[in-house]
C-alpha cells in the first residue's frame, strides 16, 4: 500500500511544486484576515480549481472558522484539505456484471485516449477478464495502427475495419463479435473529436446509439479521457461530451506530466462526473483506480 501512495506522490510532483506549492506555504502562523481569504482564493484559482469550485470551498471554510473560532492560517490547513477531499468521490472498481460489459471511451485527439484504453484492457485482462478491443476511430489510420500495436502488446484481440469505414458499423460488428466470442469486456475506441465541431459530435452520438442496437443497454459505461495538462479546457471538453453520449465517468491521463491536476476538482464540482482512474505513468500497469486521499495528500504535501 505504501508503494501505491508513493507512486501517487511521485506522479503529482509537478502539480504539487508548480500549482499547489504556494497554497501549501500559505498556511503559517499569521492571523486570518480578509486579506488571507483573498490570497487563498487567488492561489486556489491559479491552481486550476476553477472560480465556482474555489468560491464554494472558501465559503465553507469561512463558516467553519467562524463557528470554531480559529485565528491562525495554519489552522486552516486541515479544513482546506478536508474540503478538497470532500469535493471528490472515492470510486469503487466499476462492476462488470454484463456479459459482455460494453465500455465506450471518448476524448479529443492527443488526450491519451488510445493509450488509456490499452491500459484498461491490460487491467481487465489481469483481473481474469476476456477483453476485446474495437477500433471505431476509422478516420485516422494511425489511430487504428496504434491500437493494433497495443493489442499485441497486452495480448488482447481487436476488431478493426478499413480506413473511412462507418464507425457505427465497426461498433456493431465488434459488439456482435464479443457476444459470439464470450467476451467479458468490450472497449470501444471512438474517434477523437474536437468538442466544438457539431457534425463530428453528432457522429459520436450515432456510435452510442448503434451500441444499443447491437446489445440493448449498451454501452454500459461511457467514459471520457481527459488530458490533465490542458487544465480548465478539459472541463469544456467534458461538458460537450457529457451532452452527446451521457458520460458517467472520467479518466485522467498524463497526470504524471501535468502541473494542472487541480482541474480534477472542477470536473467533479461543476459536472458531477466521478473520476474513476488516473494515469500515473507510461507503463501499462500505471493506470490506477482514483484515490481521492492519495491525490489530495500528493498535491498538498507540506
Amino acid at each position: 500500500m505504501s508503494d501505491i501512495f508513493q507512486k501517487w506522490r511521485e506522479s503529482l510532483t509537478k502539480t504539487r511544486d508548480v500549482a499547489f506549492g504556494k497554497v501549501s506555504t500559505f498556511f503559517g502562523a499569521t492571523q486570518i484576515t480578509e486579506d488571507s481569504w483573498d490570497e487563498l482564493e487567488a492561489l486556489l484559482i491559479q491552481a486550476d480549481l476553477g472560480v465556482d469550485t474555489t468560491i464554494s470551498l472558501i465559503n465553507n471554510c469561512q463558516a467553519q472558522v467562524d463557528r470554531r473560532g480559529l485565528t491562525k492560517t495554519e489552522q486552516l490547513y486541515a479544513l482546506v484539505k478536508a474540503e478538497l477531499i470532500n469535493l471528490l468521490d472515492q470510486p469503487s472498481e466499476p462492476e462488470l456484471n454484463q456479459h459482455p460489459t460494453v465500455i465506450m471511451v471518448a476524448g479529443v485527439n492527443g488526450s491519451g485516449k488510445t493509450t488509456t484504453i490499452a491500459k484498461l484492457a491490460a487491467r481487465y485482462k489481469n483481473m481474469g477478464k476476456k477483453v476485446l478491443l474495437v477500433a471505431a476511430d476509422t478516420y485516422r489510420a494511425a489511430a487504428v495502427d496504434q491500437l493494433e500495436v497495443w493489442s499485441k502488446r497486452v495480448d488482447v484481440p481487436i476488431i478493426t475495419a478499413q480506413p473511412d469505414s462507418d464507425p457505427g458499423a465497426v461498433t456493431y460488428d465488434g459488439i456482435k463479435s464479443a457476444i459470439s466470442r464470450g467476451s467479458d469486456v468490450v472497449l470501444i475506441d471512438t474517434a477523437g473529436r474536437l468538442h466544438t465541431r457539431y457534425n463530428l459530435m453528432e457522429e459520436i452520438k450515432k456510435v452510442y446509439r448503434v451500441a444499443d442496437k447491437a446489445l440493448p443497454g449498451a454501452p454500459h459505461y461511457s467514459w471520457i479521457v481527459l488530458d490533465t495538462t490542458t487544465g480548465q479546457n478539459a472541463l469544456q471538453q467534458a461538458a460537450a461530451f457529457a451532452k452527446a453520449v451521457h458520460l458517467n465517468g472520467a479518466l485522467l491521463a498524463k497526470l504524471d506530466t501535468s502541473a494542472k491536476g487541480g482541474m480534477a476538482f472542477a470536473i467533479k464540482k461543476q459536472l458531477g462526473l466521478p473520476i474513476l482512474f488516473a494515469g500515473l505513468g507510461e507503463r501499462v500497469d500505471d493506470l490506477q483506480l482514483f484515490d481521492r486521499e492519495a491525490f489530495v495528500n500528493g498535491i498538498l504535501e507540506r
